[in-house]
């Protein structure tokens, strides 16, 4: 009896596996903020993302403030940005943020801490039904498998970080949603394993991630531009609206486009266009 492994203690250890895994695939794969607010049933994220060394923690009180600076961050840098909440409500206060993020193509990671399938629908407190909690506005949600020491969980841990950042970066970049529910005890063992280091896969070079998630170039079909660009040369009259965007690169362009055509340009104050030397107030 004295050998065997007592209950608490492997569960810190499960914790400190799987969601030390998880948190150290998301700094490999780009995330280096997070926004934390306070709540019992996110701290295993919370503890496991303030010991990483790679990923800057700032803490929030209230739940909207916390989603809105992330998204801020996130717009400022162009790169995935995490926020994490306890389980219930709080995890709702999320959602003006979460909607903007979808509709202004922001990577934004919403972390939402859960209590386990035993503890949902049967009055527990502080205890909401947070899967796809926020509709149709993400691109991706996740409902994760609880906290376990196997291969294949640590493996499962690390791709579903991977495939979050990257869903949330490319292709038209927005929020990603993932549940993750967990039992008590929720303190990680510290002794356990470091992330950075599990032997449930082999170690990756340095700080490149796991797993590996390519992203094929998007380029317009070059049989399609000269079609276009001969009926825009076409045109007798034209105007260009430019909304809200962030691309440095974008500025130039559009500029040289209406300089070309001859047409008008109107620009969002939001669209880095505004004012400058091109700026011709009508």
């Amino acid at each position: 009896m004295g050998a065997e492994r007592q209950p608490d203690v492997a569960a810190g250890e499960a914790l400190q596996l799987f969601v030390g895994a998880f948190v150290d695939e998301l700094a490999r794969s780009g995330v280096a903020n997070a926004c934390i607010c306070p709540g019992s049933r996110s701290t295993p994220l919370a503890l496991l993302l303030r010991r990483h060394p790679a990923i800057k923690v700032w803490t929030h009180l209230d739940e909207r403030s916390a989603a809105f600076f992330a998204l801020g961050i996130a717009k400022a840098i162009r790169e995935p940005v995490a926020v994490v909440s306890t389980s219930g409500t709080a995890a709702v206060n999320f959602a003006p943020a979460v909607v903007e993020a979808y509709y202004a193509r922001v990577p934004l990671l919403v972390l939402t801490a859960d209590r386990p399938p035993e503890l949902r629908d049967v009055g527990a407190p502080q205890t909401i039904d947070q899967v796809r909690l926020y509709g149709p506005h993400v691109k991706w949600f996740v409902e994760m498998m609880l906290p376990e020491v196997s291969a294949e969980a640590i493996r499962y841990a690390r791709t579903v970080a991977c495939r979050a950042a990257a869903t949330a970066r490319f292709d038209a970049a927005g929020p990603v949603h993932i549940n993750l529910p967990f039992r008590e005890p929720l303190i990680p063992a510290a002794d356990a394993l470091p992330p950075g280091r599990d032997a449930a896969v082999p170690p990756a070079d340095g700080r490149a991630p796991y797993v590996s998630v390519e992203q094929a170039p998007r380029r317009p079909d070059p049989a399609g531009l000269a079609p276009l660009a001969a009926e825009l040369r076409a045109a007798r009259r034209g105007l260009i609206v430019c909304g809200p965007q962030d691309d440095a690169r974008f500025p130039e362009a559009v500029v040289r486009l209406a300089e070309d055509l001859g047409f008008p340009l109107l620009a969002d104050p939001l669209s880095q266009v505004r004012c400058g030397p091109h700026h011709s107030p009508i």
